[in-house]
């Protein structure tokens, strides 16, 4: 497969506009990214990791984010025990434990050198409790996401070669029987 970084920045946004329409985020609330740009490219995750794919990838992300205040987090790979690139007043703000690792090309991955290198004040920390996330690799976001967690399906469910994913969260149901569930109007 020929790389084609403009195809995978338009592609990436649309997946961006419409995994955001449904998840309902706010200002504020937190968005993971697991990536693996070795699937983009048409490689096995971890083998092939490509700096420039991860570069537009945060850009692209970080451009459909930031405008509505929703912070990122990216998680890097296994070799960091999926610990995650988020900027530091994210962290200090949520109570986030701030761990001892910088991401490499693989231990943690091009997309999280490149938020490393795009963020203002970045950190590293072992775990987060995010509203929503992305999945471009089938890097398994979900011990990331805030339970209860539901599948969002993109109109566009690859990225390069890479099988796209996502999830949003919702409030849990609890109550029995005479439980509502609409809000009171």
């Amino acid at each position: 497969m020929e790389l084609d970084l403009n195809k995978i920045e338009k592609d990436l946004d649309s997946i961006m506009k419409d995994v955001l329409e449904k998840a309902n985020l706010k200002d504020g609330d937190l968005f993971v990214l697991g990536c693996s740009t070795s699937e983009v490219v048409g490689g096995k995750i971890g083998k092939d990791s490509n700096l420039d794919v991860g570069k537009v990838i945060i850009k692209t992300i970080l451009a459909n984010l930031s405008p509505k205040g929703i912070n990122l987090a990216v998680q890097g790979c296994e070799h960091i025990n999926r610990s995650l690139v988020v900027e530091r007043s994210v962290a200090e703000h949520n109570g986030f434990e701030i761990v001892s690792v910088v991401p490499a090309l693989h231990a943690g991955g091009a997309a999280s050198i490149q938020a490393f290198k795009q963020f203002n004040d970045p950190v590293e920390v072992e775990h987060v409790t995010a509203q929503a996330g992305l999945d471009i690799g089938d890097t398994f976001i979900g011990m990331h996401v805030k339970f209860v967690q539901v599948p969002v399906r993109p109109t566009i469910q690859t990225l390069g070669s890479a099988h796209v994913t996502a999830l949003r969260s919702r409030p849990k149901y609890v109550g029995g029987p005479r439980a509502n569930y609409e809000p009171i109007k």
